[in-house]
């Protein structure tokens, strides 16, 4: 690709509305513009590095035996309420009205429509496994689009669904789609880990997200030093310290006029935090349906994991309590909860770390007032036990092999073993070996296609713009041309090595507008090109080229062969 004849536009300043990295690098090389809140026009640059994308998931998808399809973008409502996920999904789901009143959505995820495709087209089990994939725009009604296309409302997504006569085969499916990830972002260039997940709003029984690791990332990892352990900050297991101390102090009462946090009281009675429980106020639901006051129990360094929380019996849908249940379950204000002196029967959930301490400081629900001393087993029954907290660095490895560390993380992509969820709920059937109609075993496997795009330049950019990886590069070489209207001999030597890279299978653009060197030089840079090769008067004298790779502090002078080695490794 000849420069003078491509759409370039880069941009000195930094724009005012970019907040990490990527957004503002994406701006200033000009590869993306704002539409509306959410919404990006990819440029000619920027759609060149999303298709290097494409190109790459589209292959290791075919490798693993995926089939490539297209699905509409625009689905029926009857076809949602089947699964229910018409009222679950929220407000995140775009909903449109045709001119005959009809209603759609905008698909921001396609199980019910590839399952729909599905049991349209597949009768037996003989014609299982089957895996289809598309890559296509999805939309989701972001609260807060932000970031760029981080987190933008219309984004690129390959999403590929899997089906199965029984749950083995869904198992080897499973493993097949996350080695084939693993191998789209090795090639991709990125530093990234597999981490275990919740399942969330998709359902299923087992999920693995890929982060890509990068100080931006809003995604919390946790990973074990000394194994190959990694979760997701939702998902990570806070193991049990340990055998309980004895007790040693007795009961006592401490005033305490102002202060409502752990912190506070930790600091007033000197006292270190790990000695202090946090209680947390909440409603649940009894074994009756009946609504059920709940005090979850944390220690006072640590943070209560909604997530977990709600996986335990009768806290699916649990909310935090008002303050007018709260002084009736337990006569006092926020501040100065605890799990003693309760005005009626509650239920008490104590975190791991809680059950085993002793000694410790909680509130006496009793406004300005906790209470010192108290134990498990003498001062209170010994309580129902789960691990309800977000895990911190320093905690043990669940599998017992070193000590976690928490790094941030950008999802890109999530792999879920999906069960029968959706087969089940739209009557989705086929004939097992017998001639009896079972419902398939599905899985589902996403990719961010566009958010890659982002991550990428979060982990390789620096001063000066981006530092793609070679296989996301809008070109891998840029032949720069000095004074190229004034110098015939130098413009004849850059168009014949151009053709002659491009020749060999190496993707090079030449940059022939005729800029000035600090202002061309600045450019491929900003755009992140791998390599830059300069043809100058000269260089030409000296038979040499000036190459500098993207990531070097200095160019060399090379002659061809030199050059064209380096370029072809």
């Amino acid at each position: 690709m000849r420069l003078s004849q491509f759409h370039l536009r880069t941009e000195k300043e930094t724009p005012a509305d970019a907040e990490i990295v990527s957004h503002k690098l994406m701006l200033k090389a000009g590869m993306i513009r704002k539409l509306a809140a959410g919404l990006y026009t990819w440029s000619p640059l920027g759609l060149r590095v999303l298709r290097k994308v494409e190109g790459v998931v589209r292959e290791e998808m075919n490798r693993a035996g995926a089939i490539e399809m297209a699905m509409p973008s625009v689905q029926p409502k009857e076809l949602w309420e089947e699964t229910g996920r018409w009222a679950k999904f929220g407000p995140q789901l775009l909903k449109i009205r045709d001119r005959k009143e009809q209603e759609y959505c905008f698909t921001p995820t396609a199980e019910e429509a590839v399952t729909d495709f599905f049991r349209q087209e597949i009768a037996s089990y003989k014609q299982l496994p089957v895996n289809f994939y598309q890559i296509t725009t999805k939309f989701r009604d972001e609260i807060r689009p932000r970031f760029g296309v981080m987190r933008a409302r219309e984004f690129v997504m390959k999403d590929a669904y899997s089906f199965h006569i029984d749950d083995d085969s869904l198992h080897a499916e499973y493993r097949n789609m996350y080695d084939a990830y693993s191998r789209i972002f090795t090639r991709l260039g990125l530093k990234f880990r597999a981490v275990a997940a919740d399942t969330g709003a998709i359902g299923g029984s087992a999920s693995h997200e890929f982060q890509v690791l990068a100080e931006s990332g809003e995604d919390a990892t946790v990973f074990s030093d000394g194994s190959d352990y990694a979760a997701n900050v939702e998902l990570a297991e806070a193991v049990s310290p340990g055998p309980r101390p004895a007790a040693s102090e007795s009961l006592r009462d401490v005033e305490t006029p102002v202060q409502k946090t752990c912190e506070d009281v930790a600091a007033l009675l000197d006292i270190p935090l790990q000695r202090t429980v946090k209680s947390v106020a909440m409603i649940g639901v009894d074994a009756d349906g009946n609504d059920q006051f709940v005090l979850a129990l944390v220690r006072g360094d640590h943070v209560v994991n909604e997530i977990k929380l709600a996986k335990l019996p009768g806290m699916g849908d649990y909310r935090l309590a008002t303050e007018a249940e709260i002084a009736e379950a337990l006569g006092s204000e926020p501040g100065f909860l605890g799990p003693l002196n309760a005005k009626k029967a509650i239920r008490v959930i104590a975190d791991r770390s809680v059950a085993a301490m002793a000694d410790f400081v909680v509130g006496a629900n009793r406004p300005g007032f906790h209470i010192a001393g108290v134990n498990w087993g003498r001062d209170l029954p010994e309580p129902e036990t789960a691990d309800i907290r977000n895990v911190v660095a320093g905690d043990p490895s669940p599998d017992g092999k070193g000590i976690l560390q928490i790094a941030r993380g950008i999802e890109v992509g999530h792999v879920f073993a999906l069960g029968r969820k959706y087969s089940e709920a739209m009557k989705c059937t086929v004939l097992d070996a017998a001639g009896k109609a079972v419902n398939p075993a599905m899985g589902c496997y996403g990719i961010g296609v566009s958010r890659i795009v982002a991550a990428a330049i979060e982990q390789n950019h620096d001063d000066a713009g981006i530092r793609w990886p070679e296989a996301m590069a809008p070109w891998q070489v840029a032949v720069c041309v000095i004074n190229p209207k004034n110098d015939p001999a130098v413009a004849a030597a850059a168009e014949a090595l151009y053709s002659e890279l491009n020749a060999a299978g190496i993707d090079t653009a030449l940059d022939d507008r005729g800029l000035r060197p600090g202002a061309m030089f600045a450019d491929i840079e900003l755009i992140g090109i791998p390599h830059r090769v300069v043809v100058s008067g000269r260089g030409l004298e000296a038979g040499t080229y000036e190459y500098r790779a993207r990531t070097a502090a200095e160019s060399e002078n090379l002659d061809k062969a030199a050059l064209l080695a380096k370029l072809a490794g």
